[in-house]
């Protein structure tokens, strides 16, 4: 093909050859990183403890502290590298991504007190990101009319390993101890690395990838596009806001509804679980039904789903009444992310998407930082059951938000 022929040619058209090996690379790469990520919190109060913490109150805010560590490091750089896959291509933001994790990883292994940990961790949030890197990548070379459907399976991808880590991660610590979980965890992410620099495939030529395209696909994005941006950016941190908002008090919460001591942590990581869980069984499905009827459809209702299924939470009796309500909420929170990031790619030009689901990555990790926060206040100056309200009122708003975003534009 000659260049002419090539520069006529878009991002997606030029790889659409490859996005269905490059999807399956991502999701194996965001499981494991998930997983490695996620596999230590069974044991972290333990290792913040081996690293010279003694008091249980101290215990617990270190834990608190380390595990969002990495969360915070993401939310700030995510614009960064996807404003550099624009310039440089998706590919290395991969390779970036999953080689430093897989060494950050592994240091975290030979920490030696306590500010080396949250250190590591944090460094863990500011050079990683692999499924960041991911949906950036899945989000430009997947065809338009699949993408709500691939973003559901690459969502899939990190909810399982969000799932399986703490599972991991409470009995591998018995067979190679603490610390070599962590060079276990970062041996799982070195196979990502190795997969997405052996496997992935990209076609991306800075001379015509980073250009504004003359061609209607490429007018500057109206102003009232960037309304709905903003909007959708809002509505992806309210996304993990809700999911994470009762993660503090979930605990406390279950040991109201008549739970022994003794079985409060082990129901609490079920009840848990059973969100993640729910999420997997529909993500792929509401991705693709947001590809026939629009993506815009499915957050409003979406939205709606699951503030109607957050205030039956606050009236429980029972455990299993409450981990079933956690299950269906995953089941409608699963629809929203990969429709926000199908909209929010197909908003903005070739030459700016990366940046701008940077900016979406930064929005959803900002949720998943500031919802623990928030419920932990609400619930203990307000009432538990309060959390469960607040959110539910949030999402609402955020549905009429982008009821009017849509009306406007």
């Amino acid at each position: 093909m000659d260049q002419h022929a090539l520069a006529s040619l878009s991002y997606a058209e030029r790889n659409a050859p490859y996005w269905q090996r490059n999807l399956f690379v991502c999701v194996f790469g965001s499981f494991t990183t998930l997983l490695s990520l996620s596999m230590l919190l069974p044991f972290l109060p333990l290792y913040v403890e081996q690293l010279g913490v003694r008091t249980p109150a101290a215990i617990v805010q270190w834990s608190g502290v380390a595990f969002g560590a990495t969360f915070f490091g993401t939310a700030i750089t995510a614009p960064l590298w996807g404003r550099l896959a624009d310039r440089y291509g998706r590919k290395p933001m991969l390779i970036r991504a999953a080689v430093g994790m897989a060494v950050v990883m592994s240091l975290i292994g030979l920490a030696h007190n306590l500010t080396e940990l949250v250190v590591l961790r944090l460094i863990a949030g500011l050079i990683g990101g692999y499924a960041s890197a991911s949906i950036v990548m899945v989000g430009t070379q997947v065809p338009r009319e699949r993408s709500g459907w691939a973003l559901g399976v690459l969502s899939t991808g990190a909810l399982a390993g969000s799932l399986v880590g703490p599972l991991v991660g409470g009995f591998l610590p018995t067979w190679v101890g603490i610390r070599g979980t962590f060079f276990v965890g970062g041996a799982i992410i070195a196979i990502a690395a190795l997969l997405t620099i052996v496997v992935v495939r990209e076609d991306f030529d800075r001379s015509i990838d980073t250009k504004k395209r003359v061609d209607a696909s490429a007018v500057s994005i109206p102003s009232v596009n960037r309304g709905v941006i903003f909007v959708l950016l809002i509505t992806a941190m309210m996304v993990l806001l809700a999911n994470m908002s009762i993660e503090p008090i979930i605990t406390v919460y279950i040991g109201q509804l008549d739970v022994s001591r003794d079985h409060v942590a082990r129901v609490a990581g079920v009840v848990m679980a059973a969100s993640a869980l729910g999420s997997m069984l529909t993500a792929a499905r509401l991705g693709a039904l947001a590809d026939r009827i629009g993506s815009a459809k499915v957050i409003i209702g979406c939205l709606i789903a699951t503030a109607a299924v957050l205030v039956p939470q606050a009236f429980v009796t029972q455990w299993w009444q409450l981990a079933i309500l956690r299950g269906v909420m995953g089941m409608t929170l699963a629809g929203l992310l990969p429709s926000i990031a199908k909209e929010v790619r197909h908003a903005v030009a070739d030459h700016s998407s990366g940046k701008t689901l940077g900016y979406l990555q930064s929005a959803q990790f900002s949720g998943q930082v500031i919802g623990p926060l928030i419920g932990g206040q609400i619930g203990a100056h307000v009432g538990l059951r309060a959390v469960f309200f607040v959110t539910a009122s949030l999402l609402l708003v955020c549905a009429g938000l982008n009821r009017w975003a849509r009306g406007a534009a």
